[in-house]
């Protein structure tokens, strides 16, 4: 399997794990900061939903521009400390399925020259339409190892 196809595969099975790990949260602990300026198991599940437009915009962005300029997202600073624990989790979750199943298939039609457009990006060295999903990818689980983190807290002081 190609660097390509591995993406492809892992964006595509990434709501499979993530949707039933969420679900596996407590009721009573989905929305509780495992501490303060942390997220809950909430918040990183609508966060991973909420991200999916920024990262349709720079892919739209990175294919269509001959030198596109990606600037960098801050959810501390973008957006108000509680806007996830205001989103419906049903409906973010859903959303995450749906976005991602449909970048997935639009994603699949690239070309290998669409995988390797770049784009200048605030922090860091380079950047490609591959880094960006591959980064989407990574990201997937990084949230997803957070509310494990979540759902197997032992001491909640």
């Amino acid at each position: 399997m190609n660097a390509t196809a591995a993406v492809i595969d892992a964006l595509a099975r990434a709501p499979r794990i993530i949707v039933p790990l969420v679900r596996e949260v407590p009721a009573a602990l989905l929305k509780r900061r495992p501490m303060p300026q942390r997220w809950s198991a909430h918040e990183q599940a609508c966060h991973l939903a909420h991200v999916h437009g920024l990262f349709f915009s720079r892919l739209d962005q990175m294919l269509r521009e001959p030198a596109p300029v990606i600037t960098p997202y801050d959810p501390a600073m973008a957006d108000p400390d509680d806007f996830l624990l205001h989103m419906d989790l049903d409906d973010a979750l859903q959303a995450f399925e749906s976005d991602r199943e449909r970048l997935v298939d639009r994603i699949r039609a690239l070309s290998e020259d669409d995988w390797r457009k770049r784009a200048e990006h605030g922090e860091y060295s380079h950047y490609s339409v591959f880094i960006m999903l591959r980064h989407v990818a990574f990201h997937d689980f990084l949230h997803a190892y957070r509310i494990e983190e979540i759902v197997l807290k032992k001491d909640w002081s």
